[in-house]
């Protein structure tokens, strides 16, 4: 079984890519589970044709601690398992703490079933403190992918992230196994990418083009694969996930100086001095 993290700026889209990603893996047959540690439960809507999939955090209160694994995991797209961690009420409490409460949960119903080949973990923008770095700090997922684009903040985001992969790398034996770049045309952009994984010590593992199929896919509440088998944009996702699976290259990374950031950024004609 393979335990992969996704993280990722906010907004960039961590959630999109990674239940296109697995759309893909399910195609290719693999048994997999999806995790959602966003507040926001959104990680599996795609996955679900769109429906509100009720959070750990959300059966816990309202049913108490005696809870069975059919009322938090849901069956989705191709069978994919999926799960919504859930937060606090607003204003109320600590976030991250829904990701440790659910991934405990999930351990003691039995849910990391031998048959599954891959289980996700959608995490929350680029916070990798506290609960958010759970599955980082424990080792609960071996691999981390960082989704980025040519965008200066999602490169600042990617370089913190990678900083906590290499706090924990030694303690919980977590490896960063590349960057997926998806696309904001910005100028010059794959060759930012690979400079700035390059320099990881890493590897753009894909480059995912903009494309507003997706958007169109995420009206119907579809993954693209799922809305239109025969678009670009599915084949996209395809490679993606075979790059994945086939993925031999797992790093503790390099984070660089603000100052070495800045000046890879520059080399690339995004920042003006």
């Amino acid at each position: 079984m393979r335990q992969v993290a996704i993280y990722g700026k906010g907004g960039i889209g961590k959630s999109t890519t990674t239940q296109n990603l697995t759309a893909g893996l399910a195609e290719m047959g693999k048994q997999i589970m999806v995790v959602g540690c966003d507040p926001k439960a959104d990680s599996t809507r795609l996955l679900l044709g769109g429906l509100a999939q009720k959070s750990v955090l959300d059966t816990l209160r309202e049913e108490g601690e005696e809870v069975d694994l059919d009322s938090i995991l849901k069956p989705g797209y191709r069978n994919i398992r999926c799960v919504e961690s859930g937060g606090p009420e607003p204003g109320v409490g600590c976030a991250g703490r829904g990701i440790i409460t659910a991934i405990n949960m999930l351990e003691s119903l039995g849910a990391y079933t031998d048959d599954l080949d891959y289980v996700f973990y959608d995490v929350l923008g680029d916070v990798v403190c506290g609960g958010f770095a759970m599955p980082m700090r424990e080792g609960k997922a071996q691999e981390i992918y960082i989704v980025a684009s040519g965008e200066m903040m999602a490169l600042y985001a990617a370089n913190n992230i990678a900083k906590g992969v290499l706090k924990y790398a030694n303690s919980s034996g977590i490896r960063l196994g590349g960057i997926i770049c998806n696309s904001r045309n910005v100028d010059k952009e794959i060759d930012l990418l690979k400079a700035f994984a390059e320099e990881l010590g890493s590897q753009l593992i894909y480059f995912v083009p903009r494309d507003n199929m997706v958007q169109r896919a995420e009206i119907h509440k579809q993954t693209v694969i799922e809305f239109d088998p025969e678009a670009g944009q599915a084949q996209e996702y395809r490679q993606l996930a075979k790059a994945i699976d086939e993925n031999k290259m797992f790093v503790i990374p390099k984070p660089m100086s603000q100052e070495r950031l800045e000046a890879i950024l520059m080399e690339h004609g995004l920042m003006d001095i």
